[in-house]
């Protein structure tokens, strides 16, 4: 929703200065669809509005979910005609997590991940990316609606932003969307609640540091070795292992906080003993071992050139980081059934 717009809207209509306050609440932390359910408005300024001002910057083409119930994904058409894709998931029951996308495809080129294969079309507004916030909101709250459940049971507890796209080279869009999540009168969400992953742009690590120390940090490592991750991963040649170690350390020199490291496991490609060691080596020469925990995911597949680790393997890799010291654990994996897991977003 563009507040900026409903404002100057609610002022050329002579409202009262309350009524911002009050459409706001009802949006975005009460879940309202529609301006006609605000029925503490008069029906003329709810019917004036519902004409003038969508409350979403964009249409749900098509949502999927899981038989299971544990996901959810939806394509949606922007106003320019552009598609994204946004993930609901419950890892625990009656907890609800948004992963939300920044950009309409990504520039970083990624080998694994079917978005990175799209290019860069745009960033996103700072308004389309909370508004998949409030979207699945309003989703879970018509979905619960009539169940014996109370509503609050059922509503969004955590955000990811691990979408279609690379954070940190959209941050003026992305550092506005958080400022939106956390202001307690909009929709109030703790900084804790919210996590950012990044490949690996190094300045974007510390220009969240020092603006948000207190959201969380995963970084796509995924290889402990510079020509492999480069091979793989595009984002190595220009910031490489050793430049990420340097901006691990600031990190922790201003936040002192937990650091999530994602590893995907890819058949005979990194997921070796040898693989193992190399990776335990670089995690303790952060020297920060208590705050780096590593997340091993098995790879989703994207393309017939890749194949996951098998799960026995996953379980051998994670035992020897573990024999090493390094803390680490195999991440379930949600949403491979509807194409919403890690690295499946591709915007169709």
């Amino acid at each position: 929703m563009n507040i900026e717009k409903l404002e100057a809207f609610l002022i050329q209509k002579d409202q009262p200065k309350f009524r911002l306050g009050q459409i706001l609440r009802a949006v975005y932390q009460e879940g309202m669809a529609e301006f006609a359910e605000i029925t503490s408005l008069p029906k003329n300024l709810r019917d004036e509005l519902n004409e003038k001002l969508p409350i979403l910057s964009f249409v749900a083409e098509k949502i999927l979910e899981a038989k299971n119930g544990q996901s959810a994904k939806a394509l949606l058409k922007l106003a320019d005609g552009s598609h994204i894709e946004t993930v609901l998931i419950s890892p625990k029951p009656e907890m609800w997590s948004v992963c939300v996308s920044t950009q309409v495809g990504c520039p970083m080129g990624c080998r694994f991940c079917a978005t990175g294969k799209l290019g860069l079309k745009r960033n996103l507004t700072a308004e389309e990316i909370v508004d998949q916030v409030l979207f699945w909101k309003q989703w879970l709250k018509k979905k619960f609606r009539n169940s014996e459940l109370e509503i609050r049971n059922h509503d969004v507890s955590n955000i990811v932003y691990m979408g279609m796209g690379e954070p940190f080279l959209n941050w003026d869009n992305v550092s506005e969307s958080l400022k939106i999540l956390i202001d307690k009168n909009l929709f109030g969400f703790g900084s804790r609640a919210i996590s950012v992953s990044t490949s690996g742009v190094t300045e974007g690590i510390e220009k969240m540091a020092r603006e948000f120390p207190q959201v969380n940090l995963a970084i796509s490592l995924h290889f402990a070795d510079d020509a492999k991750r480069s091979e793989f991963m595009p984002v190595n040649k220009k910031d490489n292992l050793e430049s990420l170690r340097q901006a691990l350390k600031k990190y922790f020199q201003i936040t002192n906080r937990q650091v999530f490291l994602e590893y995907i496991m890819l058949a005979g490609i990194n997921d070796s003993a040898e693989d193992a060691r190399k990776l335990a080596g670089y995690i303790r020469s952060i020297e920060k071992l208590q705050l780096l925990h590593v997340n091993l995911i098995r790879y989703n597949v994207t393309s017939d050139e890749l194949q996951p680790s098998s799960r026995e393997k996953t379980e051998h890799f994670k035992n020897m980081l573990s024999e090493m010291g390094i803390s680490a654990t195999i991440r379930k994996s949600l949403g491979e059934e509807i194409q919403g897991a890690c690295g499946q977003l591709a915007g169709k």
